[in-house]
């Protein structure tokens, strides 16, 4: 028997697809694109949905701080199912329930009734944390900042890509006379939550939990059970910080996705189409940039240990929180551009850098580390939503404000890690199952 096709892969070959670690590697990253896609799709619809429903600014609010809240639990929860259950089932379960609200979010037609599928759609976000914990099972610890840093960029982009193509198909469905403008958002809406069952079925059919088999094929071989992983993770002060870290890059990342086509549109006066192009412009980064994130933390830490890794990603974050306060009070749409690529270079290469540390924290509980991390990022987002609903605050100042926030979080990691003694080095990340 070959075992060597049965270990972690020590490096990533992107455009390679034999073994089940390429596989697993790329149906995880295009499930996680379309778990995007899904999750953000009416975003860069919201003003057909608030015209049409008749939505003020704090209801609108309401919205974009429901669409991150359920994705909070359902993190924690997911991380703690790949512990147990195993990433396959994990994520087609969540696959086949998200794509419920995402199918139906069109039958909406009031504000409470959309408000609570915008919230259910929330659950999708869930799928990162499987994603994440997923590439870490293929790769080894050379390389798995790299790889995951490069699956969730790459899934990331999805939500970019919503942005720009969510209002041409609406419009599409207009032009081919299947519905009318004001009610085209409803159809549109169809269109991702049928790709989220297809996936579904993919990810069942052509992955496995780890590169030996799935958790119930090799149970006899690794009967170890350990209770407690998550308290394992809520233990350790780095799983809080990076979680921390995490909201101050992705929470503000899924902030943007949600509110950055209104913004275009009322601050600057562009069009529905023209607006989702320069959001998506922001999500399509991710092309790139997260996976650069990942790459840059690797060889950081190959260089100067784990420690080099915080102060990266310390520094990341500080510029990002700079880049966001120069975007919130830009003058024009061309320098508003050149702001949101600045700060949206350095925001994605810190969820990339983020996720590199996370097999570092507790080889025994990577899972509920990758859960509580995600959900932190998410608490960011909805904590932040709360700018964007109030009737006092216009949008450019909660940037601002935001911008302030970032930037301190990131002078907060860095102090931390400086402070704090160290009982012992950071984990080398391992599977759960290949303890025993």
């Amino acid at each position: 028997m070959d075992t060597t096709a049965q270990q972690p892969l020590t490096r990533l070959n992107i455009f390679a697809t034999k073994g089940v670690q390429m596989r697993t590697f790329h149906l995880t990253w295009l499930t996680f694109f379309f778990c995007f896609f899904g999750w953000f799709g009416i975003a860069p619809l919201m003003p057909l949905v608030r015209e049409q429903l008749h939505l003020d600014k704090g209801q609108v609010g309401n919205i974009v701080i429901a669409s991150v809240s359920a994705t909070i639990l359902a993190r924690l929860l997911m991380g703690k199912l790949c512990d147990t259950i195993g990433p396959r089932l994990a994520y087609t379960s969540l696959l086949v329930v998200g794509a419920i609200p995402v199918l139906f979010i069109g039958t909406s037609n009031s504000y409470e009734s959309f408000l609570l599928f915008r919230l259910a759609i929330g659950v999708i976000g869930a799928s990162f944390v499987i994603t994440q914990f997923h590439t870490s099972m293929m790769f080894a610890p050379n390389v798995v900042g790299t790889a995951n840093a490069v699956a969730g960029g790459w899934g990331n982009l999805g939500g970019g890509i919503a942005n720009m193509l969510m209002p041409l198909l609406a419009a599409g469905f207009v032009a081919m006379g299947y519905v009318d403008k004001a009610n085209s958002w409803r159809m549109a809406m169809v269109v991702p939550g049928v790709i989220l069952l297809v996936m579904a079925f993919l990810y069942y059919t052509f992955t496995e939990d780890t590169p030996r088999g799935n958790y119930a094929d090799i149970a006899r071989e690794t009967a170890v059970k350990k209770p407690g992983t998550f308290l394992l993770a809520l233990r350790d002060y780095r799983t809080w910080l990076l979680a921390l870290a995490y909201g101050a890059c992705f929470g503000i990342e899924i902030t943007i996705d949600n509110v950055a086509a209104v913004y275009f549109v009322d601050h600057f006066g562009a069009t529905l189409i023209a607006a989702g192009v320069l959001a998506g412009i922001f999500g399509f980064m991710n092309i790139f940039a997260r996976g650069l994130g990942g790459i840059v933390s690797d060889r950081t830490g190959r260089a100067y240990g784990i420690k080099g890794k915080w102060l990266l990603l310390s520094g990341l974050l500080v510029l990002e929180g700079i880049g966001i306060a120069f975007f919130s009070v830009a003058p024009s749409l061309t320098l508003a551009i050149a702001a949101m690529l600045l700060f949206a270079l350095f925001l994605k290469m810190a969820n990339g850098c983020t996720y590199s540390i996370v097999p570092f924290v507790n080889k025994q509980a990577i899972g509920s580390v990758s859960g509580i991390v995600g959900a932190g990022g998410n608490l960011g987002a909805m904590l932040v939503g709360f700018l964007f609903k109030s009737a006092t605050i216009s949008y450019s100042t909660a940037f601002l404000y935001i911008g302030i926030g970032v930037a301190a979080v990131g002078a907060v990691v860095l102090l931390v890690r400086l402070v704090v003694k160290e009982a012992g080095s950071e984990s080398a990340p391992e599977a759960p199952l290949a303890l025993a």
